[in-house]
């Protein structure tokens, strides 16, 4: 067992110094725009790996909690909308009670042991290279200094390269989260118009609370 565990080391450890190396040389031909540039493409790298794990690592465990966490949601909401207010309460605590909490635990958690994955590893793997590669004495050595933002003379505040890198990562985030949020508005407008138009034939669904055998209120 101790074999194997000294056999899969070495070979992690010889795969993380290959992409080590491979990052040096790849970045070695970009130092010309200086660090601040360089350590925000390595944030805009990250970010987008992140999102593409994001996308595409996402367990049959994970897709089955949503959907039921939806569903139980989506019933508390229709539940909600009962006229008497004391009845609506009543039904949604037992929504809550019977089905809705514990949906809810078992995706949040599911859903932080993925993001591990998909997100704080890609960070943290580049945020350790960036500490050991950029570190004050590096920078000094390849840009002729050993910050990446300095603000004041007396008592100068100094910011580094792994600060930086995080700030990047976090701006970064906050950008498309804004970006998606407008895109959302946009395309809830675009269907709210759409459907003032358009008046779709067909019979109408039941809700999700005709459709769980919960007592509907009157």
């Amino acid at each position: 067992m101790e074999t194997v565990f000294d056999k899969t080391w070495e070979y992690l450890y010889s795969l993380i110094r290959q992409g080590v190396m491979t990052l040096d040389f790849l970045l070695e031909h970009l130092h010309f725009l200086g660090p601040v540039a360089v350590i925000f493409l390595l944030g805009l790298v990250t970010v987008a790996v992140t999102k593409v794990l994001k996308k595409y690592i996402r367990t049959k465990r994970l897709i089955k909690l949503e959907k039921e966490f939806q569903y139980w949601l989506s019933l508390r909401e229709e539940a909600m909308r009962c006229e008497d207010r004391e009845k609506a309460k009543a039904l949604a605590k037992n929504i809550d009670q019977a089905k809705l909490n514990k949906a809810y635990y078992d995706y949040f958690f599911e859903g932080l042991m993925l993001s591990f994955i998909t997100f704080y590893l890609p960070v943290i793997s580049m945020a350790s290279y960036i500490n050991e590669s950029y570190r004050s004495k590096r920078l000094l050595e390849l840009f002729g200094r050993d910050y990446i933002f300095r603000f004041g003379q007396e008592n100068p505040v100094v910011i580094g390269a792994v600060f930086w890198f995080l700030t990047t990562v976090v701006l970064l985030n906050i950008g498309l989260y804004i970006k998606n949020w407008m895109k959302k508005r946009y395309r809830a407008s675009q269907k709210g118009q759409e459907k003032k138009r358009i008046e779709l034939p067909g019979k109408k669904k039941g809700s999700p609370l005709d459709q769980s055998g919960i007592e509907r209120c009157s």
